[in-house]
């Protein structure tokens, strides 16, 4: 392994890449113009399904009285529910792992926006029963209370209704990062479920709420179609098609091996793996049907390319779940979950490649890099390590390195005391930067991984660079 970051040498002036790369990456340009296109349509989509459930109700009879004050705070209590429904639905879709989306926009990208759109989704059920109860409580000639206990009174579906929102604050809340970080992810995954829950509890209150989705209108057929994409693709793509690939493939394992000081290395074999489609950089959602470790799935990188009949999986040991691991017994059943992910020589559209990894963030680095056509030096490598027990599988990146005469670096040591760098300490003092390491750094797609504050100051630097925002690609392990 080429160890030459510990000195700064002159400058190395990018050469203009040969045509058969200038080749290869207009093709990827093209790719990369579709999928863009792919999400626009998408985002539009989701646009859309909001902006039709309002002008549906709204051109609902009755929906356009609105001579009192108290008829349009109800009014606009039902749009606020109505906008909140739709964007639970759409999360649920973001959360399913369809392929489509998958494809589009990258299962980690899909589960960020499905995070983001939670406190908007928490505050327009509030903002829905706030109004709802406000006017109804004008028209009632009651105050807020008094019209809460009428509901609960006199609307059989209403106690389900407020067991829905609660259901939906316990989401929210415990996915809050300060709260989350402090619960056990079982505890976690629990609780997110009811979110699912809390979706079936509300629908008997969406349907019953007198003529805003009466039998027999367009309105009803149109929230019964959008129930049953949105819990119908939870069924097909969370359920049965991992139990089809699960049985189809029958994987186990044949050996745990320890690497590094926490970390293993867990060899598994299977029927017909190549089937599975699998591209380096790409990860598996993972349960290990053992006694102790069967209630819990673990999101995992692919740390080598699974051929006919093998695959690999590296995992470090980072809380009580990821410990189990290394304590699981050859022959242990494993069901699996994908892959998924673009992470791979896919999204790729410039003619040169800049791999980066620090710690456990190998894994993707090294199956993507196994997986990638490459010409001579059209791959720089980056590996970081806070001490030398950290070079996880970087032997196995050399090989593949000197194989593709890529060029590798390495970077060991603890970060510089400042906090703001993600260079070593020493490395950071001697001048070392992503433009003097990587030699066409603004004609290369990055890929990152490792943790995320660290990842976070890799990408911070190639943006200041110049970089453009569709040749950087990130990998985080956070659960």
């Amino acid at each position: 392994m080429t160890s030459t970051l510990g000195t700064r040498s002159a400058p190395r002036l990018p050469h203009a890449p040969a045509p058969s790369l200038q080749v290869a990456a207009k093709s990827r340009r093209r790719d990369h113009r579709r999928r863009s296109a792919a999400v626009d349509g998408l985002s539009i989509l989701v646009w859309v399904s909001g902006a039709l459930a309002v002008a549906l109700y709204l051109a609902s009879p009755g929906a356009h009285i609105l001579g009192s004050v108290s008829s349009v705070v109800t009014a606009l209590g039902i749009v606020a529910g109505l906008l909140a429904t739709d964007l639970v639905l759409v999360m649920i879709v973001l959360a399913a792992r369809v392929p489509l989306v998958d494809r589009v926009f990258g299962t980690d990208r899909a589960i960020a926006v499905h995070r983001s759109l939670g406190k908007p989704v928490l505050y327009l059920i509030l903002v829905h029963g706030l109004l709802i109860t406000i006017g109804y409580g004008l028209a009632d000639s009651k105050n807020p209370v008094g019209e809460t206990i009428s509901l609960f009174t006199t609307l059989d579906d209403m106690p389900l209704a407020y067991l829905s929102l609660a259901l939906f604050i316990a989401v929210v809340v415990t996915s809050l990062v300060a709260v989350r970080r402090r619960m056990p992810y079982e505890a976690w995954h629990v609780i997110h479920l009811l979110s699912y829950i809390a979706v079936a509890v509300a629908l008997p209150h969406q349907l019953s709420v007198g003529s805003v989705l009466a039998s027999g209108t367009w309105q009803r057929v149109y929230w019964i179609a959008l129930y049953v994409v949105a819990l119908g693709a939870i069924a097909v793509f969370r359920f049965a098609m991992p139990a089809v690939v699960t049985f189809r493939h029958r994987i186990r394992v044949i050996d745990v091996e320890q690497i590094a000081p926490g970390v293993v290395s867990i060899h598994l074999a299977g029927q017909d793996l190549t089937r599975l489609g699998v591209r380096g950089g790409q990860y598996g959602v993972w349960r290990f049907w053992t006694a102790n470790t069967w209630w819990h799935a673990h999101p995992v990188s692919f740390s080598s390319v699974p051929d006919e009949n093998r695959a690999r999986i590296t995992v470090r040991d980072l809380g009580a779940g990821s410990r189990r691991l290394s304590r699981i017994r050859p022959g242990a059943f494993v069901s699996l979950e994908g892959p998924y992910g673009l992470f791979t020589a896919k999204a790729r559209t410039a003619p040169y490649l800049a791999l980066i990894a620090s710690g456990i963030g190998i894994t993707p680095i090294r199956s993507l890099l196994e997986d990638s056509p490459l010409r001579a030096h059209e791959a720089t490598i980056l590996l970081r390590g806070s001490d030398p027990d950290q070079r996880y599988l970087w032997n196995e990146v050399a090989g593949i390195a000197r194989a593709t005469k890529s060029d590798v670096f390495a970077m060991i040591g603890p970060r510089a005391s400042h906090g703001d760098a993600w260079q070593s300490a020493e490395d950071w003092n001697r001048g070392v930067t992503l433009e003097s390491t990587f030699p066409h750094l603004l004609q290369s797609d990055i890929y990152v991984c490792g943790p995320q504050a660290w990842t976070d100051l890799v990408v911070r630097d190639a943006r200041l660079a110049g970089v453009p925002e569709h040749q950087i690609h990130q990998e985080r392990f956070t659960s």
